[in-house]
C-alpha cells in the first residue's frame, strides 16, 4: 500500500495537469466540454455531493486501512431517525481517520446502521478540473454552511455530517505527542447543529498527529509567521512534514504506520432553534468542549497517552 500515499497528495496536481494538456494538446474542445460540464455541475458539492458506492468499496481502501491500521470505535448507538454533526479532532496532517473511516465503506454503516456519512471539506478542492469528480465520489463535500445545511436538512434524519473542526489551522500544530486543538473561537458548527437540530457528536482520532515529523514551527517563529500568512491568502496550510520512504524508514513522505483509533462518543442531545441566541451557542459550545474532554480522558489509557497529559483547547 506504501505507492498509495504519494500518489494522494499528488492527485490534484496531476488532474491540474491533465486539463492543462488537454487545453494546449489537441484535444481542447474536451476541455471546452468539461468546462460547460464545470459550469453546469459547479452547486453539486454544496447539495449532497455525487457519492460512489463502486468507488467508496475499491479494494486499495482497505489496504489504506490496513497499512496503519484504522480502527472505527463506537461508544453509544445513534438513532437513524435523526441527524448529526460529528466534530472531528484533530486536523493531523493527512486526516487519514477521518477519510479511511467516512469515505470509504470501512464499516461505518455496519455500526451505524442507516447513517450516511458526509466528510465537509474546504471549497477550493472542488475547483480542480476532474479531481472534483473524484472526491465527490468518496462522500466528501464541501464545508460551505449552505451545503452542511443541505446534510443536515434531511427531514427522514439518517444524515451525518462530519466535519474537522480546526481545520487548516490545526494542520500546523499536527506533531507527534501535540494535544492541541483549535477550537474556542470555532462556534459556527454550533449554531448550524442548533438551527437544524442536529445532534453533536464529539470524535477523537487517537494516533492521527503520529503519523508526521513536522518542521518545528512554534508560534511567534518566521516559519509559523509565514504559514499563517500563506493560509489567509491561499485558504488552507502548509506544513512542513517529512516521514519515511517506500524501502527505508528515515526520510520520506510516506506516513508512519502507527495505529489510528478513530473513537465516536456519544451524541449530545439538541433541540431545533432558528434563531439561537450568542448565550445559547455559548452554553452548547461549552458543552461541547466538555463531553469531548469527556471523551478524551476515558479512552486515552486505552491509546498509549500518559495519564498526566490532558487537551488543550
Amino acid at each position: 500500500a506504501c505507492w498509495f500515499f504519494p500518489f494522494l497528495s499528488l492527485a490534484a496536481q496531476f488532474c491540474c495537469g491533465f486539463f492543462v494538456i488537454l487545453i494546449l494538446g489537441n484535444f481542447w474542445f474536451l476541455a471546452v466540454l468539461y468546462l460547460l460540464w464545470l459550469y453546469l455541475d459547479w452547486e453539486t458539492p454544496c447539495t449532497g455531493g455525487r457519492r460512489s458506492q463502486w468507488i467508496r468499496n475499491w479494494t486499495v481502501w482497505k489496504y489504506f486501512r490496513e497499512y496503519f491500521p484504522i480502527h472505527l470505535i463506537k461508544t453509544s448507538d445513534l438513532n437513524p431517525n435523526h441527524n448529526y454533526l460529528l466534530g472531528f479532532h484533530p486536523h493531523g496532517v493527512l486526516v487519514a481517520g477521518a477519510f479511511g473511516n467516512f469515505c470509504t465503506n470501512s464499516g461505518f454503516e455496519n455500526l451505524y446502521p442507516g447513517l450516511t456519512p458526509y466528510l465537509h471539506i474546504m471549497p477550493i478542492w472542488f475547483s480542480c478540473p476532474f479531481f472534483r469528480e473524484y472526491i465527490m465520489s468518496a462522500g466528501m463535500v464541501s464545508v460551505a454552511k449552505e451545503s452542511v445545511s443541505h446534510v443536515l436538512n434531511n427531514e427522514g434524519g439518517g444524515h451525518a455530517s462530519v466535519i474537522v473542526i480546526g481545520g487548516a489551522e490545526e494542520s500546523l500544530n499536527a506533531h507527534p505527542g501535540s494535544l492541541t486543538l483549535t477550537i474556542l473561537k470555532r462556534k459556527g458548527f454550533i449554531k448550524l447543529a442548533l438551527k437544524h437540530g442536529a445532534h453533536l457528536v464529539p470524535v477523537f482520532s487517537f494516533g492521527e498527529n503520529e503519523l508526521f515529523k513536522q518542521v518545528a514551527n512554534p508560534k511567534g517563529s518566521w516559519l509559523r509567521g509565514v504559514q499563517e500568512k500563506l493560509r489567509k491568502i491561499m485558504g488552507f496550510a502548509l506544513p512542513l512534514f517529512h516521514a519515511r520512504g517506500v524501502f527505508q524508514y528515515s526520510f520520506g513522505l510516506i506516513p508512519y504506520r502507527q495505529p489510528i483509533h478513530t473513537v465516536v462518543g456519544s451524541p449530545i442531545p439538541v433541540k431545533r432553534n432558528l434563531n439561537p441566541t450568542t448565550e445559547e451557542i455559548e452554553q452548547l459550545h461549552a458543552l461541547y468542549l466538555q463531553e469531548l474532554r469527556k471523551l478524551f480522558e476515558e479512552h486515552k489509557r486505552n491509546y498509549g497517552i500518559p495519564e498526566h497529559k490532558s487537551l488543550i483547547f
